[in-house]
C-alpha cells in the first residue's frame, strides 16, 4: 500500500489492522516475523492469533482509544512492542503495532536530570 511505503524497509516490524482486526499492511520485517511460508496475514483477521487476554487488550485499545506498550524477550532478543490506535480525520480506524529489537547496550537518558 502506497500510504505505508515509508514503513516497508525500517528496522522494526510494522503491522496495521482495521477496527475488525483484519490485517491491512505488514512491512518486510513484519512479514518475516509473522507470516508462515507461502502465506500472508494481509486480508486475514489477527484476532485468532491472540490469546483471550490479548484479545481483551485489543478490544480495550479500540474502545478507549488508548495505546499498549511493553517489552518481551523472544528468541534471545529483547523487543519493545508499541501498539496504538491509528486515526483518520480523528476517527479510530484500527491498530498499528511497532516491534523493535532493543540493543543489549542501549543507553537510557534521564532528560529531567540533564
Amino acid at each position: 500500500m502506497e500510504q505505508f511505503s515509508w514503513a516497508e524497509d525500517i528496522e522494526g516490524a510494522v503491522t496495521v489492522s482495521d477496527t475488525e482486526g483484519k490485517v491491512i499492511f505488514m512491512n518486510k520485517r513484519s512479514r518475516e516475523t509473522f507470516n508462515k511460508p507461502g502465506e500472508t496475514m494481509v486480508g486475514k483477521s489477527m484476532i485468532p492469533c491472540h490469546s483471550e487476554k490479548s484479545q481483551s487488550i485489543i478490544r480495550e485499545m479500540l474502545e478507549k482509544n488508548i495505546p499498549h506498550c511493553y517489552t518481551i524477550t523472544k528468541r534471545g532478543k529483547r523487543k519493545l512492542i508499541y501498539q496504538t490506535p491509528w486515526r483518520e480525520n480523528g476517527e479510530v480506524r484500527g491498530l498499528v503495532e511497532f516491534s523493535f529489537v532493543l540493543p543489549d547496550d542501549m543507553p537510557h537518558y534521564d532528560r529531567d536530570k540533564e
